[in-house]
């Protein structure tokens, strides 16, 4: 790996393409180095995966909503285009790429439940597959070359998250997510560097929110920010390829994204970057859910269910006290002064963001279920409610230093629990990384992964249909372009929602 130094340049400074982060990122995207076996199988996995939590999301509002507005956007007709495919529906029904990525990764994203890559920033990596899955059945691509896409998709967002903090100025994770998409469909259509260099710059002038989508009472928009950056990934580069450019340098400019909305004219990062002929090999350092829940919270699931067997009378409790790192207090904690993060009225979108109310149900349930364990008459226990508000969080500096490590084998994103009780006594637990982690009790393979999709499925797919999917994307290295709309998954069992353009709205 190389590591970029970024800062910002005045514009009297005429900064050489090959010296900007931009360029940088478009040459490692057009690089045709070969995908290594095990990152080949973890992109399988991360297919399974996004598909397992789409399809149990499949019938939610927002998702049931994206899709209606996708329908009503049916694919182009232009020599040799197919359109993409939607969640839920036949492969025949096709809409254009934008709108499936549009609609797909709102159903990845609804739930809260698949990968994850923490460091500087935050970061949901599988919110890539969606609009690279779109473009590769618009565009006749293989598996092969959606394998490599994604190597580079992911590649690009997780090392941006390892050197630039968005969060801290309040920009939301999607920020890094347009460029990386963008850079992945480079990769999956052999573009040429500059095209991508554009396609990048365009796509992060395009992403830059405010955090304000997952702070406060959150509402739907969290699934769909995502989506949207994966819709707008794909026409930046649609513009691109006509031969349209975009504002540059992006990154270093004394008017750029770096200058004005992240760390001013001294700021300076550090961004690693797989050298020319390096293997893109990010993904492996990325993290799947076991629980629906935001992955701060994983650890702390896991660590409840082990402490509960201790408890015999939760009334018996005075207060819990978790000991964690600075981004569990401040973003779920009680550190971030969300009085929405104790109200048991709260949407399902605050309350997978609050770890007072996630430990207090953990801790009584004994399980985690991305239904039940969110709805409001769950959340509106009379018990509940006095356990969850006797939970506070702290900033344990130990843990915060855990959280930011290089070293993958001290990084953690777990924490340490006290549990006081009236009779003065006390019950602790700590637990660094959930079960579920690469280095946890429980590591999810191949047979964890098929096993959450079918288990997620259960009741809205056939097991025919579940088999045929399987069957299909774990040949995805062979697979030829037609074979691709198979990786859409029919939700044969269930009547979908609002699947129609004639439903509310002005599509």
């Amino acid at each position: 790996m190389q590591n970029h130094n970024l800062r910002v340049y005045p514009s009297k400074t005429d900064l050489p393409r090959e010296d900007q982060l931009a360029w940088k990122i478009a040459a490692m995207a057009a690089d045709p180095v070969a995908v290594d076996d095990d990152v080949t199988e973890m992109v399988v996995n991360r297919i399974i995966d996004n598909a397992a939590v789409a399809l149990a999301a499949i019938n939610r509002r927002p998702v049931a909503n994206a899709r209606a507005m996708a329908v009503a956007h049916p694919h182009s007709s232009h020599p040799g285009a197919r359109g993409a495919t939607i969640f839920g529906l036949p492969a025949s029904m096709r809409v254009s790429p934008e709108w499936a990525a549009w609609a797909n990764g709102t159903a990845v994203r609804e739930l809260d439940f698949h990968d994850t890559f923490l460091a500087a920033d935050y970061s949901h990596p599988g919110d890539n597959i969606p609009p690279l899955l779109a473009v590769a059945q618009q565009m006749r691509c293989n598996g092969a070359d959606l394998i490599r896409g994604l190597a580079t998709a992911y590649e690009t967002q997780i090392n941006l998250v390892k050197g630039i903090c968005l969060h801290k100025h309040k920009i939301d994770h999607i920020a890094h997510l347009g460029p990386s998409s963008a850079a992945g469909i480079g990769t999956l259509l052999g573009l040429e560097t500059e095209v991508i260099y554009q396609s990048i710059q365009q796509a992060l002038h395009i992403t830059v929110s405010t955090r304000q989508s997952r702070k406060g009472e959150i509402s739907s928009w969290k699934a769909y920010a995502p989506a949207h950056a994966g819709k707008l990934a794909i026409e930046a580069v649609d513009r691109c390829l006509r031969g349209e450019g975009a504002p540059s340098p992006i990154y270093e400019g004394e008017d750029s994204v770096v200058a004005w909305i992240l760390d001013g004219p001294d700021a300076n990062y550090s961004i690693p970057l797989p050298a020319s002929g390096e293997a893109k090999r990010a993904i492996l350092d990325s993290y799947t859910k076991e629980h629906s829940a935001e992955y701060q919270s994983q650890a702390l699931i896991d660590l409840a269910f082990d402490l509960r067997e201790q408890i015999d009378d939760f009334d018996a409790v005075e207060e819990i006290v978790i000991h964690t790192s600075h981004h569990t207090h401040y973003v779920i904690g009680t550190g971030a002064n969300d009085p929405q993060k104790m109200d048991p009225n709260a949407s399902r979108e605050t309350l997978d963001h609050s770890i007072m109310y996630i430990f207090a149900v953990a801790l009584q349930d004994g399980r985690w279920h991305h239904v039940d364990s969110y709805t409001p008459e769950r959340a509106r226990h009379e018990d509940t409610v006095r356990l969850w508000h006797k939970i506070r969080t702290v900033e344990d500096p130990a843990w915060t230093e855990r959280y930011h490590s290089q070293d993958p084998n001290v990084k953690a994103f777990g924490g340490r629990v006290e549990i006081i009780f009236k009779s003065g006594e006390k019950l602790k637990g700590e637990l660094a990384v959930a079960n579920a982690h690469s280095l946890g009790a429980r590591p999810f393979g191949r047979k964890e992964y098929i096993n959450k999709f079918t288990t997620l499925v259960e009741g809205i797919v056939s097991g025919e249909e579940q088999r045929r999917f399987l069957e299909l994307v774990q040949r995805l290295p062979e697979l030829r372009g037609e074979e691709l709309m198979g990786l859409s998954v029919v939700a044969d069992l269930v009547e979908l929602s609002n699947s129609s353009p004639d439903g509310y709205g002005i599509f």
